[in-house]
């Protein structure tokens, strides 16, 4: 964390005393309405609650005015730090949590939406009376838009990521994403996030095999909607830059990432003849508009998959 930052603090910041630290990356995202829900629930929360907000490089100087301007009106204690140059999601993720002076640390990213009007109370009533060590709340697609460009996405996210509580529960450190996520601040004083992993994904998901060796994770129903739906070339991009993250979460934890379905059909297709070429079909498959969405989803899983036969 050697980047230059610059730190706003609200009125409200100077003298709080948290029990938990929302902790609100973004990067070109404007986390205005996700603030603007949270800070709803302020008269409720008793200062129960502070918000950190890091913003990871943008360079967008009309941005940082607006949002600068809109925290300083919030009625919850909030400190916005705004980096020169991007960190990462785990570089930025470690120094939001160095900010934070909660007890808990709730991580919640810039695209999701609380589903309830209480989100936060029950997160710090979770917080103060329970403390666990770590608690995912889980995501819902309740909010998120229904666009046919969309749909892809929407049809993965609905299998894999929008599981309900008790099926999250039997396996609790595959379930953990750093989008509703909340840790309590010795466990992750003890693990924290992979300076290593670069680009996009598994971060998170090789946080949680390390801590669940240490510490019970366990999953609650306080869902928020992931608004941040992709297209599937957009997707496409994210899973190309995942595959060297999911290589390293593979050779540190082989005997979870073994019992993947992505990872025993990675190493399937390591021995298929011409394995560039079926990625570029399996790739252009997800894209064609008019083949069913559920069989665009199942080739998108495949070029992910072809994509994690180089890495494993």
């Amino acid at each position: 964390m050697s980047g230059r930052a610059d730190i706003l603090d609200n009125a409200g910041w100077t003298g709080a005393h948290p029990a938990v630290s929302v902790l609100v990356p973004f990067l070109r995202d404007d986390p205005a309405e996700l603030l603007d829900r949270l800070d709803a629930e302020a008269a409720a929360l008793g200062g129960a609650v502070e918000i950190v907000v890091l913003d990871d490089g943008t360079s967008d100087q009309a941005l940082t005015e607006r949002l600068s301007e809109r925290i300083a009106g919030m009625a919850l204690p909030v400190r916005l730090i705004t980096l020169a140059a991007n960190e990462g999601r785990a570089r930025g993720r470690n120094r939001l949590a160095s900010a934070a002076r909660g007890g808990s640390l709730l991580f919640l990213d810039s695209d999701m939406r609380p589903d309830r009007p209480d989100f936060l109370r029950r997160w710090a009533a979770l917080a103060i009376g329970d403390a666990p060590a770590v608690a995912f709340g889980g995501f819902s697609l309740l909010q998120a838009p229904d666009e046919p460009r969309f749909a892809v996405h929407r049809a993965l996210a609905a299998k894999s990521e929008c599981v309900p509580c008790a099926e999250r529960a039997r396996q609790p450190e595959k379930y953990v994403y750093t989008s509703n996520l909340l840790v309590r601040r010795d466990v992750f004083g003890a693990e924290a996030f992979d300076p290593g992993f670069t680009g996009w994904g598994w971060e998170d998901v090789e946080w949680a095999m390390r801590v669940s060796r240490r510490f019970t994770v366990v999953h609650v129903d306080n869902p928020a909607t992931h608004m941040g739906l992709d297209t599937v070339e957009t997707l496409a991009g994210k899973y190309e830059q995942s595959a060297p993250n999911f290589g390293r979460t593979a050779a540190r934890h082989p005997e979870i990432v073994a019992a993947y379905p992505s990872y025993r059909a990675a190493r399937l297709l390591k021995r298929v003849p011409a394995l560039p070429g079926l990625r570029r079909l399996m790739r252009a498959a997800a894209r064609t508009p008019w083949l069913p969405v559920g069989a665009r989803a199942f080739s998108l899983r495949l070029y992910r998959a072809a994509l994690y036969a180089d890495a494993v």
